[in-house]
């Protein structure tokens, strides 16, 4: 299981992102640009000392990284979170190689990369509701992931 973020735009998000991939034992893939300076102070509070112990790989493009994921997780299928999917994420089912991708808070991904996804899920809301917070889909996406796939760390 690994978490993938699409150009993000806001660190405090990714830092938190960061900290749960560490905590999970998750790796996590960012794909750039970023929205800001990789070691921005917010990033750095958000995600504490926890930023040390993740593995965080970063990418310099949707491209370099659909090769990274072809050529070193051949089996990965790329599970997109978003509002724009009629599947809702429980009942998915998701597999232990699986990516799960977030897009950018702002804009989310470009209509390519939702056409490259292998699957595209959503948190069902209130239809007044636009979208949650991109670090707390991310935990409950990856919760259920983890969770179907017996993939939870264990003490």
């Amino acid at each position: 299981m690994r978490l993938a973020l699409y150009q993000p735009d806001i660190p405090q998000n990714t830092g938190t992102m960061l900290r749960m991939g560490a905590c999970l034992g998750i790796e996590v893939d960012v794909i750039e640009p970023c929205g800001f300076v990789f070691n921005d102070k917010k990033l750095q509070r958000a995600g504490m000392d926890y930023t040390d112990i993740v593995k965080i790989h970063r990418h310099p493009s949707w491209d370099d990284y659909k090769a990274y994921l072809k050529n070193e997780h051949p089996n990965a299928r790329i599970i997109l979170l978003t509002t724009k999917a009629d599947s809702n994420y429980f009942d998915f089912k998701f597999q232990k190689d699986d990516v799960i991708l977030m897009g950018r808070e702002s804009a989310g991904v470009p209509e390519s990369v939702h056409n490259e996804a292998n699957a595209q899920v959503t948190i069902p809301m209130v239809e007044e509701a636009r979208s949650l917070n991109v670090a707390i889909s991310a935990g409950m996406a990856l919760s259920e992931a983890l969770r179907q796939t017996g993939s939870f760390p264990v003490k």
